[in-house]
C-alpha cells in the first residue's frame, strides 16, 4: 500500500508473523488469568475487559513495531503509538472507579486494568517473561500480601458496616446508644430505603471507630431490636 506521495504506508513481513502471535496469545493468557482475579472477587471489570485491553496494547505496539516504516529506517520514533497507551488507559480505568461520599470504590480493578495493559504492551515488546513476572506478583499481592496487610491495626479505620433495620420504630436511635456503650463513636456514611420482611426498612453504611477487633460490637448491633442484618465491609471488599 502508498500514500498519496507514494511512500510505503506498511511493512508486513511474514518472517515477523510467527513472534507476533506468540505475543497476541501470551497476552490473551496473561490478562485471562488478570481478569480471572477480579472476576473470582465479583468487580465490575472482569475478564473481558482485561483481555480485551490487553489485546489492545498489544496490537498497538505491534503496529507501533512493525506498521508503518522499514524497521531500518532513520528517525524512527516506534514510542509515538505505544506511549499514547498509557494515557488512553486512564480514560478507561477511571470508569471503574466509584465515590460514594468518602467511600471509594474500584480502584484496585482500575489499576489492574492499567497493568493489564502494560502487560500487552510488554508482549508486544517481546518483554514476555517479564510480564509474566508482573502478573505473578499481582496474585502474589492479592492473594498473600492483601490479606496481611489488612490485619494491620491502622488498615480497620476504613471498615465500614453496613446495617440493614427496619424504619419508624427508633432503630438507629438504639444503634447508636449501643456503639456508645461499647465505646464506639460512629458516623453515617450513606443511608438507602430497602424492603425488609417486616416492611419499609433502611440500609446504612457506617463506621465506627474505637477499640478492636470489632466482634463484640457487631454481635450487639445484631442482637438490636428491629435490626434485620449487619455486615463488616473490610477495605480489600472496596477495591
Amino acid at each position: 500500500m502508498k500514500s498519496r506521495k507514494g511512500a510505503p504506508m506498511g511493512n508486513f513481513d511474514l518472517h515477523n508473523l510467527p513472534d507476533q502471535i506468540v505475543a497476541v496469545v501470551a497476552t490473551f493468557v496473561l490478562c485471562l488469568l488478570l481478569g480471572v482475579e477480579r472476576q473470582f472477587h465479583q468487580k465490575n471489570a472482569g475478564v473481558k475487559t482485561h483481555v480485551l485491553v490487553g489485546l489492545g496494547s498489544c496490537l498497538f505496539t505491534l503496529v507501533s513495531a512493525y506498521g508503518f516504516t522499514p524497521p531500518d529506517a532513520a528517525g524512527l520514533d516506534r514510542s509515538r503509538i505505544a506511549a499514547q497507551i498509557v494515557s488512553g488507559i486512564g480514560f478507561l480505568g477511571a470508569g471503574v472507579i466509584f465515590v460514594n461520599n468518602d467511600t471509594v470504590k474500584g480502584l484496585t480493578t482500575a489499576a489492574t486494568v492499567w497493568v493489564s495493559a502494560a502487560m500487552g504492551m510488554a508482549c508486544g515488546a517481546h518483554m514476555i517473561p517479564v510480564a509474566i513476572v508482573v502478573l505473578l506478583l499481582h496474585y502474589a499481592l492479592i492473594f498473600l500480601l492483601g490479606p496481611l496487610s489488612n490485619r494491620l491495626p491502622s488498615s480497620h479505620h476504613n471498615n465500614r458496616t453496613v446495617i440493614e433495620y427496619e424504619s419508624g420504630h427508633g432503630v438507629m436511635r438504639r444503634i447508636l446508644l449501643t456503639a456508645t456503650r461499647h465505646g464506639y463513636r460512629a458516623t453515617v456514611n450513606s443511608t438507602s430505603s430497602i424492603t425488609t420482611e417486616e416492611g419499609p426498612g433502611m440500609r446504612v453504611v457506617m463506621r465506627f471507630e474505637g477499640p478492636y477487633p470489632q466482634d463484640a460490637l457487631i454481635r450487639a448491633l445484631s442482637e438490636v431490636e428491629g435490626v434485620q442484618a449487619v455486615d463488616v465491609v473490610e477495605p480489600g471488599d472496596l477495591d
